[in-house]
């Protein structure tokens, strides 16, 4: 019997938000408060970003953090919000294509109707294996887990530039093959780019942005159908801190600190 048809019935209405039409836009989470404050913005899904929660936790990003820590704070988001959430596990967090099933068991088990996974430097063969171990996983649970494949051919510049579309999109019907649901190609937004990639791909396509992105609704225009903000809030955040700092010490002055988030509107997102 399936014990998680809530999160069944979840994880089918958060694929269903994946739509160039109106892309789904994430701005990536970190931990509870993070969480909450992109909830009540009225997002439509919390997504987490990898560095964001292995920095909070003390870890570098890069496979590091301890799985059990990964889906605590996975466990943590999940029972704080109402939204659907995605969850960035990076490699997998397993030395093998079991170990990523184990992982992806225990991400369910946490309340996520996602993951982002990633292939980084890994032979796309075995990066496959991975994913079939997590939609075998998945299929077992009884949930139909959103699978978001990130590419890193664009991201780490992988191969010979001249061929890097052609890689990206073999790769991606592979990694479909294996049970991905979508496809994330993080480091290009070069808009004839994006939309070779939007048109070769046949799953919804995720680009990650930054500063100097196109907006939303251009990349929608392109064939985009996710898009999210990976790192770059935690980023920013960070900043916020070290600016604070190096301007009380240096300056003895507190200007960084303009504009907060009022102490009683985030108090208040964290009671009940």
């Amino acid at each position: 019997m399936n014990t998680h048809v809530g999160l069944a019935a979840k994880a089918t209405a958060f694929t269903a938000l994946h739509t160039p039409t109106a892309p789904l836009a994430l701005a990536n989470a970190w931990d509870v408060a993070s969480a909450r404050i992109v909830e009540a913005t009225g997002a439509a899904a919390v997504a987490t970003t990898s560095a964001g929660v292995a920095w909070s936790l003390g870890s570098p990003d890069g496979d590091a953090l301890a799985r059990d820590r990964a889906l605590d704070l996975i466990a943590r988001v999940s029972a704080a919000v109402s939204l659907p959430v995605t969850a960035d596990i990076e490699g997998g967090f397993g030395a093998d294509p079991a170990a990523v099933g184990e992982t992806v068991t225990g991400v369910i088990a946490a309340g996520a109707v996602g993951i982002n996974i990633e292939d980084g430097t890994r032979a796309p063969a075995e990066y496959a294996e991975r994913l079939a171990a997590a939609r075998a996983a998945a299929d077992a649970a009884g949930v139909p887990l959103y699978i978001n494949a990130r590419i890193d051919t664009y991201l780490k510049g992988l191969g010979d530039p001249a061929s890097r579309l052609d890689e990206t999109l073999a790769r991606a019907a592979s990694y479909l093959r294996a049970g991905a649901t979508g496809i994330f190609v993080p480091g290009v937004l070069d808009p004839a780019v994006v939309a070779e990639l939007a048109k070769g791909i046949d799953a919804p396509l995720n680009v990650l942005l930054g500063p100097d992105a196109p907006p939303v609704a251009a990349l929608g225009a392109l064939g985009v159908a996710r898009v999210s903000l990976g790192s770059w809030v935690a980023e920013a955040a960070y900043a916020v801190v070290r600016r604070a700092a190096e301007e009380l010490i240096t300056d003895g002055t507190y200007g960084s600190l303009a504009r907060p988030l009022p102490y009683g509107e985030l108090n208040g997102l964290l009671k009940g």
